[in-house]
């Protein structure tokens, strides 16, 4: 029981430290490189930290990709996604208490967009977080932190703000819904093809994989 709880608390942590500086860089950070870095090295740094308790997803998306894989239980699941969503949503209601929340206005991004922007960069991160954290080619590595923060980042400043909010995770999508960031339909669908694009990841991964 401890070490389940040891694992769900580092998913709660790791997810908050997380969307806790997306929601920050959004609300109160300035303009240019300095969101899409820092939110990049917050993902790195907890990765580093947690990774060798809970395997340091910190995404539902990644934690479903790591079930398809066989390397989280299936039965862990559900608590990983509940935990990670109360450490996104701790976090973007501690953020939005030291802000002024803007009005929620139009998406200026096509459903499209959305779509194609959200699953591209999703699919690379739940991609590299299986073979530089899962397989057995790549063991006991010291780069794993550093390659998955870093995917984040370039997903930032590729498709962030461009394509879409760049959120390639359920969990920043509620803390952007919590901070007005996204309406809730956004956040659906924004939700819904990160998980898409994690099956995608796991199939590709499992597929190309010779284990």
């Amino acid at each position: 029981m401890r070490e389940h709880l040891a694992k769900y608390l580092v998913e709660f942590i790791g997810t908050f430290f997380l969307v806790f500086t997306v929601a920050s860089a959004v609300l109160l950070g300035g303009d240019g490189v300095i969101a899409p870095i820092s939110i990049g090295f917050a993902l790195m740094i907890m990765v580093y930290a947690g990774g060798h308790i809970s395997g340091g997803h910190y995404n539902p998306a990644v934690s479903l990709a790591a079930a398809i894989r066989g390397a989280l239980d299936w039965r862990e699941l559900i608590p990983y996604w509940i935990f990670q969503v109360l450490g996104a949503s701790g976090a973007a209601i501690l953020v939005a208490n030291f802000a002024t929340l803007p009005e929620v206005g139009a998406c200026p991004f096509t459903l499209a967009q959305v779509i194609i922007g959200e699953f591209l960069f999703t699919f690379a991160l739940c991609y590299v977080v299986l073979q530089v954290a899962t397989s057995k080619k790549t063991e006991g590595n010291s780069y794993y932190g550093l390659a998955i923060g870093s995917t984040v980042t370039v997903g930032a400043f590729a498709v962030g703000g461009i394509f879409c909010l760049g959120a390639f995770n359920p969990a920043v999508a509620v803390g952007l819904g919590l901070i007005h960031s996204a309406c809730w339909c956004g956040v659906g669908v924004i939700a819904l093809t990160n998980l898409v694009a994690a099956i995608c990841a796991a199939l590709v991964f499992k597929f190309t994989d010779a284990e």
